[in-house]
């Protein structure tokens, strides 16, 4: 019986943070009735699993950076040339990241467990940086700290370019992945 309840338990954790996710990305204001309306669940089990709302961003956090990981981890970085492992990284990436736009831009106080998968995030790409450099896909003297940046820069662009909304096929993971790493290694200039 315990097991029942706890997957029941899961899926409901599962339907706030969906539905919040949902709901604070159209208004970042809104209240947790809001979000448990969504959920399709009552406020008080909203509550029960969340005492507050910085509880539940902090969750939101939490789910966010563990879906970035998994989606590093599915892409096996390490199975492939670096340049390949960077077109899948990437495209995966950006998937979650069009699915938790609201949690992954907004700027919530890291727990101590949000900053630790940051850090392991951090950890993959610099790792990934690092094989595209020994492979010379980046030149022998690039600043990877800088590089990460700016390739975290052109995550968040690639998702918010002016006009993608009308036209789903701008929003093509696999597409917005080549424009990243094309302008990642080679900036705006001409290609050789």
């Amino acid at each position: 019986m315990a097991r029942a309840l706890r997957a029941d338990a899961e899926r409901s954790v599962r339907a706030i943070l969906e539905a919040a996710e949902r709901v604070l990305a159209q208004d970042a204001n809104a209240p947790m009735e809001q979000i448990a309306e969504a959920a399709g669940l009552t406020r008080i089990t909203v509550h029960r699993r969340f005492a507050n709302r910085q509880a539940l961003l902090e969750a939101l956090a939490v789910s966010a950076k563990e879906q970035l990981i998994d989606a590093i981890e599915e892409a096996r970085p390490d199975a492939a040339p670096a340049l390949v492992a960077l077109h899948r990284v990437t495209a995966n990436v950006l998937r979650v990241k069009s699915n938790w736009r609201f949690t992954l831009s907004h700027t919530t106080a890291h727990t101590e467990t949000a900053a630790a998968l940051w850090a392991e995030i951090d950890a993959h790409t610099r790792e990934l940086l690092s094989r595209a450099q020994r492979e010379g896909l980046l030149a022998p003297d690039t600043d990877l700290d800088w590089t990460r940046q700016v390739y975290y820069a052109l995550l968040s662009e690639a998702l918010n370019r002016p006009g993608a909304d009308e036209d789903p096929a701008e929003q093509d993971p696999d597409m917005l992945a080549t424009l990243v790493i094309d302008t990642l290694l080679h900036g705006a200039g001409p290609h050789a």
